[in-house]
């Protein structure tokens, strides 16, 4: 299981999950009622919305590395911010290689784990 019990390891762990090929152990990241903010800029609400967003994510392959920009936390809330690169190898062969700067909410579950409320791969 790759749980969170730190927010600041919260993009190392969404990185591991993507590099497991794993849908579920991504889906485990996320609240049932979390945000992503997909490719297109649109809201993904839900976690079966999130599923066809990461699902997609999942199909472009390659390796994912996400270094934890700062991780603020009050309460049992955390706002988060990531540098992250994907790279990998486009339908032509070519090298396929993106990355961003991450903006995310995540919220202290009962049991202690932290999981993503709003995920924003491009918002900062």
């Amino acid at each position: 299981m790759n749980e969170v019990r730190n927010p600041e390891d919260m993009n190392e762990a969404f990185a591991r999950a993507a590099n497991s090929g794993k849908i579920e152990a991504l889906l485990a990241l996320y609240e049932p009622d979390a945000v992503l903010i997909g490719q297109d800029g649109g809201e993904r609400r839900g976690l079966a919305a999130i599923r066809q967003e990461l699902t997609a994510l999942l199909a472009l392959g390659g390796k994912i590395e996400a270094k934890n920009r700062y991780a603020v936390t009050l309460g049992d809330i955390a706002l988060l911010s990531a540098d992250w690169r994907l790279e990998s190898t486009a339908p032509d062969g070519a090298p396929l290689i993106v990355g961003g700067r991450s903006a995310e909410v995540v919220r202290r579950q009962p049991d202690g784990r932290w999981l993503y409320v709003l995920d924003h791969p491009s918002g900062a």
